[in-house]
């Protein structure tokens, strides 16, 4: 059994998705109680800050650039890990995800790094060789993109790709020795490929349209900047919370959505 749904349905899988009841299987889990509802929406968000960070650290640092981008995937990767189990929680089940320590869970954001990284870099080859350099930058900020604003819309579309495929990775990790295999989610993704595609175009039509939303309020954010009499910490809190707002909100919206579309092809028997 899976997910709880309405009519009391229950429907079981088959190979790889013995990983998807295994991930999503009612059991308790040790990690700590959030009796605080909103709470549970803010776990994820000391790791966007890390992400985010490093990102401004990595137009300083010269030929350590790299270094602070690996860091801040590792951080984006943790906070989509705690926002997927919430996530499955929401949407009827639960998960042991929560019983990772920090050692556990970095482990498998360095392993799912390593299959996604190589992932990226490969699609992006792919793209330049065939004459889109200039898009070719897109196919690396997937991992990126999962939490913060987009470069264009290909970014928007292959970012959704990505984390399905994390989602996927994570899910088969559970089941195997927190070890992903980035194969056997790249067959179970063809496999739902009806639901999942459905779900990763409502995730870029749903980031497109949150990008115009974000754009509109930093341009608001950036009058008030400029002419706001307001101390200059005050000020500095203000666009704080503007930047992790948005991380968050996306962070949140991409794993619902994906979750949702996880579970409808599992009901539907896809």
């Amino acid at each position: 059994m899976v997910f709880t749904v309405p009519d009391n349905q229950r429907f079981m899988t088959r190979g790889y998705g013995a990983a998807m009841d295994y991930a999503l299987s009612r059991r308790s889990i040790s990690r700590p109680n959030v009796t605080f509802g909103p709470f549970r929406f803010l776990e994820a968000l000391p790791w966007l800050v890390m992400a985010a960070a490093m990102r401004v650290l990595a137009f300083s640092v010269g030929p350590l650039a790299i270094l602070a981008l690996v860091f801040a995937s590792i951080a984006v990767l943790n906070a989509f890990i705690v926002v997927a189990q919430r996530s499955i929680e929401l949407a009827g089940g639960q998960t042991s995800l929560g019983e990772q320590g920090p050692r556990a869970a970095l482990k498998l954001s360095l392993a799912i790094l390593k299959r996604i990284g190589l992932l990226m870099a490969v699609a992006a080859v792919a793209v330049g060789s065939i004459g889109g350099q200039s898009l070719a930058p897109a196919m690396m900020s997937g991992l990126d993109g999962m939490a913060f604003a987009h470069i264009n819309m290909l970014a928007m579309l292959w970012s959704a790709v990505v984390a399905a495929l994390v989602l996927l990775m994570i899910i088969h990790a559970e089941r195997h020795a927190g070890q992903p295999d980035i194969i056997a989610a790249g067959r179970e993704f063809w496999q739902r490929l009806a639901w999942l595609a459905a779900a990763i175009a409502v995730l870029t039509i749903g980031n497109l349209a949150l990008g115009f939303v974000q754009d509109a309020v930093r341009e608001v954010l950036m009058e008030f900047w400029r002419h706001s009499p307001m101390n200059q910490l005050l000020k500095n809190l203000i666009y704080f919370v503007f930047i992790f707002s948005f991380a968050m909100l996306r962070l949140w919206m991409t794993l619902l959505v994906l979750t949702f579309g996880l579970k409808q092809s599992y009901i539907r028997g896809d």
